[in-house]
């Protein structure tokens, strides 16, 4: 298949993928209002579009394959990377929920009749 139509696919699945790059670059922006897990899971989606992305523009700019194909497993390396990242905030913030939830529902100090 020819580098153009190669591009012209990888554009338009990049487009598409607003769906999923959009709301990630709103919680980026919403900083300290979001979660770290959040805001990791996000810098993971952008990563990983913003790869097929540049695959896209490298497809078009290039002649060769090596170039592309280099980018496409630095990008998805990158972009595994900060995912495992992003599953490791969402378990430590998992777990800190728990052990406050099990702090709040622990019983109160027994009471002593008084007189």
């Amino acid at each position: 298949m020819s580098h153009p139509v190669l591009a012209l696919g990888a554009a338009a699945v990049t487009t598409a993928g607003s769906v999923w790059y959009v709301p990630a670059l709103v919680d980026l922006r919403a900083g300290a209002d979001r979660p770290a897990s959040r805001r990791a899971e996000a810098v993971a989606c952008l990563s990983g579009w913003s790869t097929t992305a540049v695959v896209a523009v490298l497809l078009l700019v290039t002649g060769g394959w090596w170039l592309p194909c280099a980018a496409a497993l630095t990008g998805s390396t990158v972009t595994t990377g900060l995912w495992a990242r992003a599953v490791v905030h969402r378990r430590r913030g998992a777990r800190e929920a728990a052990r406050l939830w099990t702090q709040v529902r622990r019983p109160g100090p027994a009471r002593t009749p008084e007189g």
